[in-house]
């Protein structure tokens, strides 16, 4: 540069944030129709579905299932997020209380959070014995294939966020009043316990991954686009007429099938 001159440095241009959420609402509001058609053909066929939302507080579930269900028909659509067993339940065989809110016929039913509860906050949180944990471990296997024998098709969705990002997300509860339902105490445990929960999830998907019934994790740091990448997911796997092929190619990077290497690449959170 000369003496005397200005050096002239472009300024980048800013992300336009009211831009992206168009974008956002344009791509949801397309999927959404594609989800109406799925369900059109889930009916015909008399198929049943079932879709497992697993992960850690906050990781995004309740919103994820909320653009899923948001236009679907109530009838053939049910959300399930059991809370805590009662005494009669603790003392029946585990899967008990889940068969049935099993889909039957014409159905979607998602789960929020499910019998892999026994893999993860129980197992940390001390809820369940070690007989009891290494019994669900050993069965669930088994018991989703029998599931998939009978028809049913499972897809099963771990929603990954990174021990920052629930922070973040755990403080924005606490100052949102709309969000106060979502408090429990668990909240409180649950970035200081992060790595205990890492550990029993590895396990899980160790043990639980197979064929009849595969884990697919979520890079779900992003909300917006782990919501989009489910739907693109979910829809990609699944055949019914009139469906836009191009738009329902999910993206690799955002969501996977898990696998060992993954953990080892560090593409899943420590």
């Amino acid at each position: 540069m000369a003496s005397g001159e200005v050096e002239v440095v472009e300024e980048q241009p800013k992300v336009d944030k009211k831009a992206r959420k168009r974008e956002y609402k344009r791509t949801l509001y397309a999927l959404q129709v594609e989800l109406v058609k799925l369900q059109k053909d889930i009916i015909a066929h008399d198929d049943r579905i079932l879709i497992i939302l697993e992960g850690r507080d906050a990781a995004g579930k309740d919103g994820t299932i909320k653009r899923i269900t948001e236009h679907l028909s109530p009838r053939e659509t049910r959300v399930v997020a059991l809370g805590k067993p009662s005494d009669r339940e603790q003392s029946a065989w585990y899967f008990q209380r889940y068969v049935t809110h099993l889909p039957a016929a014409h159905e979607m039913v998602l789960f929020n959070r499910s019998w892999y509860n026994r893999a993860g906050v129980e197992r940390v949180m001390g809820f369940c014995t070690d007989e009891q944990y290494e019994e669900f471990l050993e069965t669930v296997p088994l018991f989703e294939q029998m599931l998939a024998r009978s028809g049913i098709r499972i897809f099963k969705y771990y929603l990954d966020i990174t021990k920052a990002e629930q922070k973040r997300r755990l403080k924005d509860r606490h100052r949102d009043p709309l969000k106060q339902w979502k408090i429990s105490s668990i909240d409180e445990v649950a970035t200081s316990r992060f790595a205990d929960y890492s550990k029993v999830r590895n396990d899980m998907f160790a043990r639980t991954h197979h064929v009849s019934a595969p884990w697919f994790v979520v890079n779900a740091n992003d909300k917006r686009t782990a919501r989009l990448q489910i739907i693109k997911h979910l829809l990609s796997q699944l055949s019914y007429e009139d469906k836009d092929e191009t738009l329902t190619m999910p993206d690799p990077a955002v969501v996977f099938a898990y696998d060992e290497e993954a953990l080892h690449a560090k593409k899943i959170a420590h």
